[in-house]
Formats: structure tokens, C-alpha cells, sequence
């Protein structure tokens, strides 16, 4: 980046009110330099090669072991092909396996696909249409495989790797996991199309160099509704995804580098996690602490006996943690810092966590289409409730007309939230129109509605996008809905997210059955189950004879959003 007092004013010729009240010890104007992604581990694996790195469920790996397992990952996948515009899915828990594929594909050539593990068939296919993914990572485990082994039937999938899960645990629990747990492992046939990850790695980590342009190539093809709710891949470069896990490096200025360790518990495939916990954690030299999924009292018992400093998070999981019965058995004392995003974190929980852990814990804020933070509230100083902080070094915010997009405003307007910076995507995969529309001469349209008080300090007032943000998912309508319309008695359905004390939001649906239709909640949720996720399924129905449409027939969710609303406050 240019000097901060070349790039340090706005529109109007006034300086960033930010950078009067930005931390003392992080530069906003600080430089990124653009470098491949995998890069990045790789000078940590030589800086830190025997600090730890992994714990997975007891089993620890050093860094100059993840390094030469990744260099012959690397290997592996360029021997199927993987190279320059190859994308290779990782349908994966928090395991070994995802952060040895993940910079392993990266080191070949080619492009991660995220995928949610807890996907049903409709949605695996068509992301790996979208995508034109030809090589899924996966494990061995029932409750994932055989919806991935489908998909080498129905679609482009050329290859499955899977990595058995005995491998990647302790010796005891390996041996442990094959006579008790038999009944989760899913038999993996032995043909061309499935190739074993340990056979994968059986090589001499000799990797054949690949030339990467940090600034065009796609590190992550990253899936997300946008600004419209139809899941598309945000295209993150090299140079997006290094920027963005230094820029959250930064923000942390107290870190210890490779003495930290923080709990992995966030699942990789989900972009906040991917940057802030597996590639910021890593680059700091951190020992990433494991859990394939989040289970309140495994976590309170894997922070007592481990120790982690670092605990990012969503609103959801730190009530979780403090609200569990047997709270008060676990000492969570080591945790010293705590980013939570995903969804708005209430002030009373903020006290509540940092006085149970002694840990600092701040509020950000990000979307995929920014690799994904943005914004934080620092560390030290004032954090405003409501607020979500102030832009990450090297980040610019803008706040624009809602009806002239063109028109910057003034601090205390509200407007459409619009970013710039080193972490903003290319764009959308195959989506040009699209493309044209969220990013205009460099700028992010965010979907979102907010203000820039006189400090710098953003707040976002609203959502232009139907998202819901549910426990930090994004939770897409559309896809519920088209759900719900399979159901042969739907005339209508719109779906809709309410508050939720827990989640922050969850989904609710409004639905019209045909005349003497006698459709049930219970009924509807049975059919949904093999079609959309847990995490999908609506927590409320309402079953009314008409939904409320727009002069032109079309259904309208504003009426239904502000019947919700009224009930909330009410």
C-alpha cells in the first residue's frame, strides 16, 4: 500500500476518522506483499520446525513433520493431475487430513473447493457442477462418504480420496476406534476412481514447481449467497487469503509468535475459520488444538487439559461454553484473546465471557467475498456496543447512497456498507453479471446497511440480502424454500430469519397447503430431513391460507419480517 497520508483521506479531502483512534501499536497503512498461499505455512513449517502444530484427539504433529506430509500431499495430487485450474474439494471435519490437502492442492496448482460435510446430495451436486470440481478429499466415515462416493455417478467427480480415519488417530484410539466403532466406518471400494490418502503419500515430497500469480490465481473457490441468496463461489486469491491472515495477524500485536496455541473447534470450511484459525494460526506459528465438531462439555475438557490461549468463535459457542452446568469444574483461565464473528455479540456477553476466562474477547466482522474480516474492535481501547470495530490495516470503508450508489456519505448516514482492500475477491466464479454488480472500480458492495459514526467505529443497521446468519452460517432461503416446494401439498413458502436467543437467528417458515391439505409441522420437518441440513431445518412453521404478495403477485417477505419483528420486541 501507498503511505497512510497519501491514502488517508476521504472523498471530501477529511481524514479517515479511524486513524485518530486506531490502536497505537498496529499501522493501518502497513503493507501486505502478495505471495502464494501455501508459502506462508511453509515459512512457518521451516521457522517453527519443531515447535507443535497439530493435536488432533491427543495425536500432536510438529511443524517440520505437517511440512514434509504436505510436500508429498503435494506430490501425490500432481501425480492425479492437479495442477494450474484443477479444483480439488475438501469435504472434511477438522482433521490432519483437511490441513494437509488444503496446502497440499495449493503447493500442486490448484484450487480448494470448500464443502460442508453435513451437505445432502442436492447440494454436493451442485456445487461440484458449479465449481467443476474433479477430485474430492473425504474420510472414511459413514455419516460423510457415501454421499460423496454418489456424486462419482451423478457428476463431473473423477476421483475420491479418503483418508481412513483409524490412520489419523493416537495408536490406542485407532485400535480402540476399529473394534467399537465399526459400525461408522463405510467400506471404500479398492478401483481407479479411489485412490487411498496414505498411498497418496507414499513419495519423496519432490514437488515439481508450479508458477503462481498471486494476484490472479484462485487459491479458494469459496461458496456463498452474496448479495442475492444463490450459493456461488467467491473466487479468493493467493494474495487475498495472505493479506487477510496477516491483516488479522496484526490486529493481534500481543501474540507470542509459535508459543500460542488455539482451539481449532470452528470448522475449516467455513471461512472465518479458514483464515483466522487455520491460516493466521498457522502463520503465527501456533499449535492448532482440534475438535472434528463442537460438543460444549469435549471443548471445556479440551480447554482445561490443553490450555489454549486463542479461542475464536461465534456468539453461540461462548454462551455455550459459560452456560454448561458443569461450567465451574473447568478452568478456562489460559485463553488471553477471543475474536468472534459470524453474527452481532451482545455486550452482556462479551462481560460475561471475559469475567469467566479473563480473556479479552472483540467483535468482528466480514463476508467470503473479503477472504472474510474486515472490521474488529481492538483489543485495547473502546469497543462500542453495537459496533462492529474498526477497518483491518490496509482496509478502507465507505458508506453509499442507498438509492445513488454513487453518492458517498457523510459520517452518522446511513447507507450501503462498501469495502475496499487487499482482501476483496476477484470475483464470482462464471458470474460476470453478478461480478459487476458487488465489485465496482475495486470496491465491495457489501448487501449490508450501516453508518460510520465520527470515530471511525461502523455499525450495521440492517441487511439488504435475505441471508440469515444462524450460529455463523450462512443460512440461504431460497435453498429452504425450494425444499419445501418438493413437498407435493406446498402452494407456497416463504421463509424467513427470526431471533433466536441462542443462535442469534434461525429460519422460520410460512407455508400455504392446498384446499384440504392437512400438512403438518412434524410431517413437513420428516420430508425436509434428507433434504436440507440440520442446520437448514426451520425451528418454526406457520401454516396460513394466503402469504402476503406485491401488487404483481408476487410473494412478500417484508409484511412477514415485520410481523416477526413486532413479536420480538413486542
Amino acid at each position: 500500500m501507498a503511505g497512510q497520508q497519501a491514502r488517508a483521506t476521504m472523498p471530501d479531502g477529511k481524514r479517515f476518522p479511524w486513524l485518530d483512534h486506531y490502536p497505537a501499536d498496529i499501522a493501518w497503512d502497513q503493507p501486505f506483499a502478495p505471495m502464494p498461499l501455501w508459502e506462508l505455512f511453509e515459512q512457518a513449517g521451516k521457522r517453527f520446525a519443531d515447535r507443535p502444530c497439530l493435536d488432533f484427539l491427543g495425536r500432536r504433529y510438529r511443524y517440520g513433520e505437517v511440512l514434509a506430509l504436505v510436500n508429498r500431499a503435494a506430490k501425490g495430487f500432481q501425480a492425479l493431475g492437479v495442477g494450474p485450474g484443477v479444483k480439488v474439494g475438501l469435504c472434511l471435519p477438522n482433521s490432519p487430513t483437511f490441513v494437509i490437502a488444503y496446502f497440499g492442492v495449493l503447493k500442486a496448482g490448484g484450487t480448494v473447493v470448500n464443502y460442508n460435510p453435513l451437505y445432502v446430495e442436492r447440494e454436493l451436486e451442485h456445487q461440484i457442477e458449479d465449481s467443476g470440481t474433479e477430485i474430492m478429499v473425504t474420510l472414511d466415515l459413514k455419516q460423510i462418504y457415501p454421499r460423496v462416493a454418489l456424486m462419482l455417478e451423478r457428476t463431473r467427480l473423477k476421483r475420491v480420496v479418503v483418508c481412513r480415519m483409524t490412520s489419523i488417530l493416537p495408536a490406542v484410539k485407532g485400535a480402540l476406534f476399529r473394534v467399537l466403532k465399526r459400525s461408522e466406518v463405510a467400506p471404500v471400494p479398492s478401483d481407479a476412481k479411489h485412490v487411498d490418502f496414505d498411498e497418496l503419500l507414499a513419495n519423496d515430497g519432490a514437488v515439481r514447481p508450479v508458477r503462481i500469480d498471486p494476484l490472479r490465481d484462485v487459491a479458494v473457490l469459496q461458496y456463498t449467497g452474496g448479495t442475492t441468496g444463490v450459493p456461488k463461489g467467491a473466487m479468493l486469491t493467493h494474495a487475498n487469503l495472505v493479506a487477510n491472515a496477516q491483516q488479522v495477524k496484526a490486529w493481534f500485536p500481543g501474540m507470542k509468535l509459535g508459543e500460542e496455541r488455539m482451539m481449532a473447534v470452528l470448522p475449516f470450511f467455513h471461512v472465518f475459520a479458514m483464515t483466522v484459525v487455520l491460516n493466521m494460526g498457522l502463520a503465527a506459528g501456533a499449535e492448532l488444538v482440534m475438535l472434528p465438531r463442537f460438543e460444549t462439555e469435549q471443548v471445556l475438557k479440551t480447554i482445561a487439559k490443553r490450555k489454549p490461549t486463542l479461542l475464536p468463535g461465534v456468539p453461540t459457542m461462548y454462551k455455550a461454553l459459560i452456560s454448561h452446568p458443569k461450567v465451574d469444574r473447568y478452568p478456562l483461565r489460559s485463553i488471553r484473546y477471543c475474536i468472534s464473528g459470524g453474527a452481532p455479540l451482545p455486550m452482556e456477553l462479551k462481560r460475561q465471557f471475559e469475567s469467566a476466562t479473563g480473556c479479552v474477547l472483540v467483535e468482528g466482522y466480514g463476508l467470503s467475498e473479503a477472504s472474510p474480516v474486515c472490521a474488529c474492535n481492538p483489543l485495547t481501547g473502546l469497543n462500542k456496543e453495537g459496533s462492529i470495530g474498526l477497518p483491518l490495516p490496509g482496509v478502507r470503508f465507505e458508506i453509499r447512497g442507498l438509492e445513488d450508489p454513487t453518492k458517498v456519505l457523510g459520517l452518522n448516514e446511513k447507507g450501503q456498507v462498501v469495502v475496499y482492500g487487499p482482501n476483496v475477491m476477484a470475483g464470482y466464479w462464471n458470474r460476470p453479471e453478478e461480478t459487476a454488480r458487488t465489485i465496482v472500480d475495486g470496491a465491495l458492495f457489501t448487501g449490508d446497511v450501516g453508518l460510520m459514526d465520527e470515530d471511525g467505529y461502523v455499525f450495521l443497521l440492517d441487511r439488504l440480502k435475505e441471508l440469515i446468519i444462524c450460529s455463523g452460517y450462512n443460512v440461504y432461503p431460497r435453498v429452504i424454500e425450494e425444499a419445501i416446494y418438493q413437498h407435493p401439498d406446498v402452494v407456497a413458502a416463504c421463509v424467513i430469519g427470526i431471533a433466536d436467543e441462542y443462535r442469534g437467528q434461525t429460519p422460520k417458515a410460512f407455508v400455504q397447503v392446498k384446499p384440504g391439505a392437512t400438512l403438518t409441522a412434524e410431517a413437513l420437518r420428516d420430508f425436509l430431513r434428507d433434504k436440507i441440513s440440520r442446520i437448514e431445518m426451520p425451528t418454526a412453521f406457520e401454516f396460513r391460507a394466503e402469504l402476503p404478495k406485491t401488487a404483481v403477485g408476487k410473494l412478500s417477505k417484508k409484511e412477514l419480517i415485520a410481523e416477526a419483528a413486532a413479536k420480538s420486541t413486542g
